[in-house]
């Protein structure tokens, strides 16, 4: 089965280590994509809302430059550092997905990472 890499610029650069989203099979994987400001690599935001927003702009650049949308996601995974951030990343993403949302898991961060709240993959149909 074939598969293409996906890159943007519009999204923050991964590290070298993995790539920003594969679609194959007739979906986009997208890797765990963190709330970075794709100019500067600077994480976006002080509250897990607005981590949770950045994360899912740059979700959505990715898949816009794979040729899919937001919408057309069919599963995502959530990973909080904090399990306490939990309501508040629930209410910046229902904006997202306010009807029919996407099957849905939820992990904590293995790892701490200084100001990091989330980080969210997602599949895509594409």
């Amino acid at each position: 089965m074939p598969r293409d890499i996906i890159y943007t610029s519009k999204a923050a650069k991964p590290p070298a280590s993995y790539s920003q989203a594969v679609r194959a099979g007739g979906l986009i994987f997208v890797s765990g994509t963190a709330p970075h400001d794709p100019a500067t690599g600077a994480i976006v935001g002080t509250t897990v809302q607005e981590q949770t927003r950045q994360c899912l702009n740059n979700i959505s650049a990715i898949l816009e430059a794979a040729g899919s949308s937001i919408d057309k996601i069919v599963s995502v995974t959530i990973v909080l550092a904090d399990e306490d951030d939990f309501a508040g990343m629930n209410e910046e993403y229902i904006k997202w997905f306010p009807t029919d949302p996407p099957a849905r898991q939820g992990a904590k961060l293995p790892a701490r990472i200084a100001g990091l709240k989330v980080s969210i993959a997602a599949i895509a149909q594409a």
